[in-house]
């Protein structure tokens, strides 16, 4: 053999955030998202306290998972947890390092039930469609990709 080939690095000095194009469009949805989750963040506290027993995950990050297999028509949980360990656009919208474990398909229901049983995704909800309100993000126009996908011809 005359060598071998990996594509292993043992140090990368990369963050998800240099894969992701300037332009595309989960940025603009991140942005967004982040802001609502902020406004809920005495709750999460609450939520994810270490002395008390609920939620195993980062709620912020269950719901930002569910934002990303709506918004790519993925349809089970199971598919969702294994296009999430390998894709670095899905980990970068997440906040997750290229070498952090992520969840199994079961743990991952069982935290989302629990979140969604709470009055949180409600309030997530509502902060995620009021906190947009003025701004010019969903008009058409707004960039290539909304120009794209709302232009006045397209149903």
């Amino acid at each position: 053999m005359r060598g071998l080939k990996t594509n292993e690095t043992p140090c990368s000095s990369m963050s998800p955030e240099d894969f992701v194009p300037a332009d595309h469009p989960l940025r603009l949805i991140r942005t967004m998202v982040d802001q609502a989750l902020e406004s809920l963040s005495v709750e999460f506290d609450r939520m994810y306290s270490p002395t008390r027993a609920g939620l195993r995950f980062r709620p912020e990050r269950l719901l930002k998972a569910l934002i990303l297999q709506a918004l790519y028509s993925i349809r089970s949980n199971r598919m969702l947890t294994e296009q999430i360990g390998y894709s670095i656009l899905f980990r970068w919208f997440l906040g997750t390092a290229l070498d952090e474990p992520m969840w199994d398909h079961s743990s991952f229901t069982q935290n989302q039930q629990r979140l969604i049983g709470s009055e949180v995704s409600a309030l997530f909800s509502i902060a995620s469609w009021i906190r947009p309100a003025g701004r010019d993000c969903c008009r058409p126009g707004t960039s290539r990709w909304t120009a794209r996908f709302w232009s006045p011809g397209r149903r």
